[in-house]
């Protein structure tokens, strides 16, 4: 199966997974608050699913936009990773668990609304002369990106 017979949750969940699996379960929620934070914020970076000829916002098409998250990107050491995600892996079940939150609107912003991150042993050009609003072990959470 590829992604795109996958629904919202399982999708969610395999970015989460892709992004944070080693930032423990606070940084992936705050990965999972990105992610549904991109989708309400319904700018350049939110995806869309054709419904009839009208795009409509969509959660998969979000996480699978081009760029977006690397997880993705078919050059990512973990593209291949995410496409065998299977219930027996326990830290893909967990991230399903937080994915079914966010989606449910049961796990609060506590990234105060960020919409971008990085891991901390990069820095990305989108990133100078912004300070982040939220950081966890390996990420670090922006919310002033325009």
């Amino acid at each position: 199966m590829s992604p795109d017979d996958w629904d919202d949750l399982h999708v969610m969940a395999a970015t989460i997974w892709g992004e944070a699996r080693g930032d423990g379960t606070e940084g992936m929620e705050a990965v999972a608050r990105v992610i549904i934070n991109r989708f309400y914020a319904r700018k350049w970076f939110t995806g869309y699913r054709l419904d009839n000829g009208i795009k409509i916002p969509d959660i998969k098409q979000t996480c699978l936009k081009k760029y977006q998250f690397s997880c993705w990107n078919h050059h990512d050491p973990n593209f291949s990773k995410v496409l065998r995600l299977t219930d027996t892996d326990k830290t893909f079940c967990l991230c399903k668990e937080i994915a079914a939150r966010v989606i449910s609107g049961k796990l609060p912003d506590f990234t105060n609304n960020a919409t971008f991150y990085h891991t901390r042993n990069i820095f990305p050009e989108w990133a100078k002369h912004h300070s982040p609003c939220y950081e966890t072990t390996h990420h670090l959470f922006y919310n002033d990106i325009k």
